[in-house]
């Protein structure tokens, strides 16, 4: 009886100490850094990963990469996050895809002894070590000074927002809104509708959005679009393109695609706000690091924002914004 009792003490002993929270390492005794994005389809998404697999490399720690199936789906991100929590990695990069519903978790995986660090868009919390981001308030402000230039200050615009509760993309549309405010001849003529996460859903509602402001003989009855990441402004080019007005107004989007690209190179998109994913992965993973081998990190990493525009497209430190060579890191 009492050997039973040794043997089950150290049973219980054993579960306490690998289902806490803490250091999870992998078979080379590596730290294990789990990298949730918002999703995983989108080349925006692809940049982050191949910068966090970059980062892994030089840091010889293992990263495990799961994003939620779709960009809409909190109630996934929320359980993957609880996952890692469960499996006591080493430590959580998160891109929360609400600012507020993710609040929990994060405050969990803290307790839990299990750092995080946010990338992409803010959280309203405290509980994270740093924030490593675009500036995107700024990067909507850029959106909304290059519109209004190209308009030379005067005409009426449409915004198509992303959805509801997603910081980063917030932050530009109100920073497209307070530069576009100071020029008093331009009306913000729509503002309140939403695109939603993927191509096919901003396609659907730019299509309503724009036949609101179509003329009896076809044209629009609008000068300037701004559309605030990579699945808005794709779903409002195809719009363009369908009804054959693409080039016949001004537009400014944000994040890059090859689609998007070619639409830059035909003068059928004006400008793109572009941030550095790439970037924002490599610094994300390598803050996490430095938090866990007990080096100080800046609680905020600004990543920078570029306007680009068909002028200067071409010039390799834009190109590379636009078009980065993952392949290298992604295995593809």
């Amino acid at each position: 009886m009492r050997n039973c009792k040794g043997s089950l003490w150290l049973i219980m002993l054993f579960s306490i100490l690998f289902s806490c929270g803490g250091v999870e390492k992998d078979a080379s005794n590596r730290l294990t850094i789990a990298v949730i994005p918002k999703g995983t389809t989108h080349e925006f998404w692809k940049s982050i990963h191949a910068g966090a697999v970059k980062a892994a490399k030089e840091a010889d720690v293992e990263i495990i990469w799961k994003g939620p199936l779709k960009e809409d789906d909190r109630e996934d991100q929320i359980a993957i996050v609880e996952n890692f929590v469960t499996r006591g990695v080493s430590g959580i990069v998160l891109a929360p895809l609400d600012n507020a519903a993710l609040r929990g978790p994060v405050r969990n995986a803290t307790r839990d002894g299990i750092p995080v660090v946010i990338i992409d868009s803010d959280l309203n919390s405290d509980d994270h070590i740093s924030f490593v981001a675009t500036d995107n308030y700024l990067g909507g402000q850029m959106a909304g000074n290059k519109l209004a230039e190209l308009l030379k200050g005067t005409g009426k615009v449409v915004m198509l927002r992303l959805q509801e509760g997603s910081a980063s993309t917030t932050n530009r549309e109100e920073g497209f809104l307070e530069a576009i405010a100071k020029y008093q001849d331009i009306e913000v003529v729509s503002s309140n509708q939403y695109g939603g996460t993927t191509t096919e859903s901003a396609y659907r509602t730019s299509e309503n959005l724009l036949a609101r402001f179509r003329t009896e003989d076809g044209s629009l009855a609008i000068d300037g679009i701004f559309t605030p990441n990579e699945s808005t402004t794709f779903g409002v080019l195809r719009s363009l393109q369908d009804a054959g007005l693409a080039g016949n107004v001004a537009f400014i989007g944000f994040d890059s695609s090859a689609k998007l690209v070619e639409a830059l190179e035909t003068g059928e998109l004006d400008g793109l706000v572009l941030q550095n994913p790439f970037l924002m992965g490599y610094a994300g993973v390598k803050t996490m690091v430095k938090h866990l081998k007990n080096h100080p990190v800046e609680k905020r990493i600004d990543t920078g924002v570029t306007m680009i525009t068909p002028i200067n497209m071409n010039q390799p430190k834009m190109r590379e914004l636009l078009l980065p060579n993952l392949a290298q890191w992604l295995n593809e």
